[in-house]
């Protein structure tokens, strides 16, 4: 069943795709007068609406309907995958949401003479990549409007005509539920670099998830930006670890959505006295290692001038499998292991690939895996995130401690915890911040807070100013005035 036998036919072609002539400065002006009043509405209207927005893509026909299309148009992952990712992504985040007040008083602290209050940022100009077509404007879309905000997606070339059905699917539930369809909207074609970038110098705030040029653009549009980085996982299985509940998390985490996330595992580092073990258990559970021969057609086909081939990225095993020329036992794994020994400038496989190769080092100790991780990072995909299969937490202490990423996941499927889980405590996001490590604004998951201007109301508490000597004594005693 197509998608627009799924979305009604008064919305299947898009009330603003059907005026790809519209100005900017129009879009902007239309979404300014949809947000106007919308905040003061008050805390369930806004929760209305976001709750709107995630079952526009929950409800089970479209979330496969908008899988298939985002598949058909972009040639990128797998439907099974991006319905679970509609879904489950998008559930959480309504769990999120939900929990947390956004609009007027939303802290009090008497004790300091202090009273919060959420406002609107304005109208949000949220870039959008290719590999997640639907389920990151919702995303970036529920988390506006929970702050009473206005969103205008604007998506990659490659994946416009998925995303305006998501938009579209997005503005029919705001009308079921009497509320403006155009607090969403999307950039009208044609998609293309001087029009994103003028949409992002137009907006009140710019969120932009996708290529490095995109992020740097946000960070350049002279408005106030969120740019999250690029992934390039790498995760240690050391020996104290449980190889099979770690083959099992790796494998179904390689190849999700055709390992088109950011978070997923693009290098496993495991330390030498368990090394076979761990093949054997990365085996079992799907994974096949490449010969000498069939390593070196990787390297040459997954390539092209140096730089990734995007025919051979997000596809399938077997086509893979095809592309590389493997052997016939190939044909029946679900991803590729390459081993190397190389990080860096010449090494492309210890960088990101964004297709089902994993590529596997090995360490002589835990110290060794640690510092193969750091390199990997500072080449590339520093400050997003590195994961550990161990059961010594002061190892995975030591990596918190000592290493410049946002997240270390613990005996997790880096794919589904690294942007929240249900079993641990990030928030839910497709958009996960760098920190400065990788020029970003925000070292965390994106998430409802960073769409929310806050007013502080000041009011006088008894004086609360201590004496010199309890601020300088102790300095004044070690060394002198």
């Amino acid at each position: 069943m197509s998608l627009t036998s799924k979305i009604p036919a008064e919305h299947a072609t898009g009330i603003v795709s059907a005026t790809p002539a519209i100005s900017l400065n129009a879009l902007i002006a239309t979404a300014k007068s949809a947000m106007q009043g919308f905040a003061s509405l008050g805390q369930e209207r806004l929760d209305e609406a976001v709750t709107a927005l995630a079952w526009s893509i929950y409800e089970p026909n479209r979330a496969r309907a908008l899988a298939e299309l985002a598949c058909e148009t972009t040639n990128l992952g797998d439907v099974a995958s991006k319905i679970t990712k509609n879904q489950r992504k998008t559930f959480g985040t309504l769990r999120d949401l939900m929990r947390v007040k956004s609009t007027g008083i939303i802290e009090t602290l008497p004790e300091r003479g202090l009273v919060k209050y959420a406002k609107p940022v304005g109208v949000v100009a949220a870039i959008t990549p290719s590999t997640n077509p639907s389920a990151t404007p919702v995303n970036k879309a529920m988390m506006s409007l929970k702050g009473g905000n206005a969103v205008i997606i604007a998506p990659s070339p490659l994946s416009w005509t998925a995303t305006n059905a998501t938009v579209e699917a997005m503005r029919d539930e705001l009308h079921k539920i009497g509320l403006p369809p155009d607090l969403v909207q999307i950039l009208p074609k044609p998609i293309n670099r001087d029009r994103t970038t003028e949409l992002m110098r137009l907006a009140d705030l710019v969120v932009c998830t996708g290529s490095l040029n995109n992020v740097k653009a946000a960070y350049s549009s002279g408005t106030p930006a969120i740019g999250v980085g690029a992934g390039n996982v790498p995760v240690i299985i050391d020996e104290s670890a449980d190889l099979a509940d770690a083959a099992t998390k790796i494998t179904a985490s390689k190849i999700f959505d055709n390992a088109s996330s950011c978070s997923s595992e693009n290098a496993v580092i495991i330390v030498d006295n368990i090394y076979d073990d761990a093949i054997a258990a990365l085996q079992r559970a799907g994974g096949y290692m490449t010969s000498a021969d069939e390593r070196q057609r990787v390297l040459d086909r997954l390539w092209q001038d140096g730089k990734l081939n995007r025919d051979l990225i997000a596809r399938s095993a077997q086509m893979l499998a095809d592309a590389f020329d493997l052997s016939a036992a190939a044909r029946e794994a679900t991803y590729f292991m390459v081993e190397e020994t190389g990080i860096g400038e010449g090494y492309p496989l210890s960088d990101e690939k964004l297709s089902l190769v994993l590529t596997v080092y090995r360490a002589q100790d835990f110290s060794d895996a640690k510092d193969i991780a750091v390199r990997i990072l500072e080449f590339k995909g520093k400050g997003h995130s590195v994961g550990i299969h161990t059961k010594d937490m002061d190892r995975a202490r030591e990596l918190a401690e000592d290493m410049q990423v946002v997240r270390v996941l613990v005996n997790q499927a880096h794919t589904f915890g690294n942007g929240g889980g249900f079993d641990n405590g990030m928030p839910f996001t497709l958009s996960m911040g760098c920190g400065t490590w990788q020029g970003n604004s925000i070292s965390e998951n994106l998430n409802y807070t960073c769409f929310l201007n806050i007013t502080h109301l000041v009011t006088t508490i008894p004086e609360d100013k201590p004496s010199e000597d309890d601020l300088f004594g102790a300095y004044w005693a070690k060394y002198g005035k």
